[in-house]
């Protein structure tokens, strides 16, 4: 009898941990937002004006599985891909903060960078993720932080100006308590602008962490903060697109 009691005791216990969910096979996120302005002033520039009511502030790019190797995986279930209907009650949301300004295709389609998002990235995190908590989770995160304040209370402010790239790290540091990852590409003259700011999250998505590595390298030590393109440009870029 005692031998039986054992024996079912084990097989409850096996079943309990393959019932376990798997953790995250990856060790951290980036999170990452982009500034406009900097895909309208650059020299690969394409500046059609998204849908949506958006306003002049940073847009988030995505959430993305990284290893600590500095590779990341991709593409990783062609048997879940985007589904907009599982979305459906964030589109409204989704067409403030996630839009797409050209950066991937021209004229922009935010669907096509969600679509993107979610089967390159988002496939790829399902032990944590189903699509709509995928995306709801960014949305959380943006309406968290607001990058464009963070900056301006310190005096960084998208005027055109150059600003020291310590100075802009240090501003979001002294915010969040970790310092972030600062992308940069060149407007046409060839300066150095701020595009994009990585956050690194834990492999939940839970909190914020240091991050192993960041661009960095594609940075100056003084870089410009270039002004969120205004319609009257918008309508300028688009005529000189199309004579192309």
């Amino acid at each position: 009898m005692r031998g039986i009691i054992v024996v079912t005791f084990l097989i409850l216990q096996s079943l309990v941990v393959s019932s376990s969910p798997s953790p995250p096979d990856f060790n951290f996120f980036y999170w990452v937002t982009y500034w406009p302005g900097a895909i309208c002033d650059s020299q690969k520039g394409c500046c059609p004006p998204p849908r949506g009511n958006t306003a002049s502030d940073f847009m988030i790019h995505g959430l993305w599985p990284q290893f600590n190797n500095g590779t990341w995986p991709a593409f990783c279930d062609q048997t879940n891909l985007f589904d907009i209907s599982k979305v459906s009650d964030l589109v409204n949301k989704m067409e403030k903060k996630w839009t797409e300004w050209g950066v991937w295709t021209c004229p922009s389609n935010e669907t096509n960078l969600w679509e993107h998002e979610w089967n390159k990235h988002g496939t790829c995190v399902q032990t944590v993720f189903d699509q709509h908590s995928y995306f709801l989770t960014n949305l959380k995160f943006r309406q968290k932080l607001n990058f464009l304040n963070i900056l301006k209370q310190k005096g960084i402010k998208p005027d055109g100006g150059l600003y020291g790239l310590d100075e802009i790290k240090n501003a979001i540091k002294r915010k969040i308590g970790f310092a972030p990852g600062i992308e940069c590409n060149e407007d046409v003259k060839g300066t150095k602008q701020l595009f994009q700011i990585y956050l690194c999250l834990d492999n939940y998505a839970k909190e914020f962490v240091e991050c192993p590595y960041v661009p960095d390298k594609s940075c100056a030590s003084k870089i410009k903060f270039p002004k969120f393109p205004q319609k009257d440009s918008l309508g300028e870029t688009l005529s000189v697109i199309s004579s192309v």
